[in-house]
């Protein structure tokens, strides 16, 4: 094999070095996911309630319409894959460093029925609705979990799990960002119409505003007592994609499995390290180590888990398929809307049914 079939470089003392194909495959298509990455969080970091991730998606999807089909050549092709795949694992892996689990736990029973009941409400209406509506079981999922947890965070977490197309995560991510940014603008409008008190607030915005930024904006507006109750609810809501991506990986590791093997639907669990994906249980022991780590790492690893998932989703933004997100109509959107509405409801109704909307 001669020096170019195996990437050889001779260096000025004549010395070669060997640089493996695989990775100089990916620098095309990942540069332009980091590029592009970076662009979105300086937009989100100027646009806080429209957020890096979004932002890298849209930004994917502009140069999608500009460059097509640049970034889906064999150059840019694995780069592409890679961010969107590895980088969002580890990006997954790292969320933990924003979730305190004595925190979490220290929320309290109050707000707990209001979490776990808009939780419930939120995926039992999801399936359902997307049952009636003929909406794909992917972007059904991608959309209910979107909505029902923590937006973009949620999504990042389970596409690993689903492993769905590029354009029906980029359809949920901008599904439930527009109903994310209507509960910022008119839920403490609400709130004082109903007469909240703070720390209600604070829950009602933890549990019914999805991702952190815009649950600190809604509840900043409300007053400091609603933002720190909020805070601490998101935060322990956060942790709810912990059972919820076990649960889809066991539903996916049945269905992929072929007929009549000992993992087929209703046999045997399949195993362990299949059930829970690697960066699932990174998630958990970052967040179990959360106490022992100095607030500078957390910090750290909080913002460097956005990033990343910034960037693989601007790599995902790469590869959509823009045509595909026209075919999948409307549908989708009213499903958003509509789950947007239940987890809403949900939260008032629970916390008026147990402690009264103004109870301090």
């Amino acid at each position: 094999m001669g020096l170019t079939g195996a990437m050889g470089l001779t260096g000025g003392c004549g010395i070669v070095v060997r640089v493996p194909r695989s990775i100089t495959d990916l620098l095309p298509g990942l540069g332009l996911s980091l590029v592009i990455g970076a662009a979105a969080t300086a937009i989100g970091s100027a646009l806080p309630l429209l957020g890096g991730p979004v932002a890298g998606v849209l930004l994917g999807l502009l140069a999608t319409l500009v460059f097509h089909p640049l970034q889906r050549s064999d150059r840019f092709g694995s780069g592409v894959k890679f961010a969107s795949s590895r980088l969002l694992q580890t990006a997954v892996v790292l969320l933990g460093a924003q979730v305190s689990l004595t925190q979490a736990l220290a929320v309290g029973w109050s707000s707990l029925p209001v979490m776990l009941g808009t939780l419930a409400a939120c995926l039992l209406a999801a399936w359902g609705l997307g049952r009636a509506m003929r909406i794909d079981s992917d972007l059904t999922a991608l959309i209910g979990v979107g909505t029902a947890i923590c937006g973009a965070s949620a999504i990042a977490a389970i596409t690993p799990v689903l492993k769905p197309a590029a354009t029906k995560i980029a359809y949920a991510l901008s599904t439930v960002f527009v109903f994310n940014i209507a509960a910022v603008l008119l839920f403490p409008w609400l709130g004082h119409v109903i007469g909240m008190e703070e720390t209600v607030f604070g829950v009602f915005a933890g549990t019914a505003v999805n991702d952190t930024s815009s649950v600190v904006a809604a509840a900043t507006v409300y007053g400091p007592i609603a933002t720190d109750t909020a805070v601490v609810v998101k935060l322990a809501r956060t942790l709810m994609i912990i059972p919820i991506a076990v649960g889809l990986a066991l539903l996916v590791s049945r269905r992929s499995a072929p007929a009549g093997s000992p993992h087929e639907a209703g046999s045997a669990r399949p195993p362990i390290g299949k059930l829970v994906p690697w960066f699932l249980v990174g998630f958990i022991l970052l967040a179990a180590l959360h106490p022992l780590l100095p607030d500078a790492a957390t910090n750290a690893g909080a913002t460097l888990a956005v990033f990343l998932i910034t960037v693989a989703l601007s790599a995902i933004g790469l590869s959509v398929d823009l045509a595909g997100i026209v075919r999948t109509g409307i549908r989708p959107l009213v499903l958003g809307a509509t789950l947007w509405l239940v987890v809403s409801g949900t939260s008032l109704l629970i916390q008026g049914a147990t402690t009264g909307l103004a109870a301090g």
